[in-house]
């Protein structure tokens, strides 16, 4: 049963309108924080979070977001290690996924270019536009 003033967003894949839910898996409590209230506020996302890739996979896979704010640099599992371990979960290969990274070099952002993403988005970012990006990024326009 869905409720009139849901978060809700056009579904890129055509199923209608969906729920606007997003995980955003990084390490830093800080950046976790700091994006869920931006997207919160501004987006009116539902906003899940995951201190790992490993329980971000575990968060993807269970609960089905609409799409993954990814950091690149974590200990243990990275981020680009996380978003191969998604494409080859039948469950998760679908999700839309953003690389959240301070890796602003040239050299860096080719490499992305090269990756199955929906975008690349360097922090720091501004907080007031960071739905919109998302957003931007979901519906497939420049980010």
């Amino acid at each position: 049963m869905s409720y009139p003033d849901e978060p809700r967003i056009p579904d890129p894949i055509g199923r209608g309108v969906v729920k606007k839910r997003i995980l955003i898996i990084d390490d830093e409590q800080d950046i976790r924080e700091t994006t869920q209230m931006c997207l919160e506020i501004a987006g009116e996302w539902e906003v899940l979070t995951a201190v790992s890739g490993k329980e971000g996979l575990v968060k993807a896979a269970a609960e089905q977001p609409d799409v993954i704010l990814l950091d690149v640099m974590m200990p243990d599992m990275d981020g680009l290690t996380t978003l191969q371990n998604l494409q080859k979960n039948p469950q998760t290969k679908n999700i839309p996924v953003i690389l959240l990274t301070a890796k602003a070099q040239a050299a860096e952002q080719r490499q992305f270019t090269q990756l199955k993403i929906a975008a690349v988005i360097t922090k720091p970012y501004d907080p007031f536009t960071l739905s919109d990006q998302v957003l931007q990024a979901l519906i497939g326009k420049s980010v």
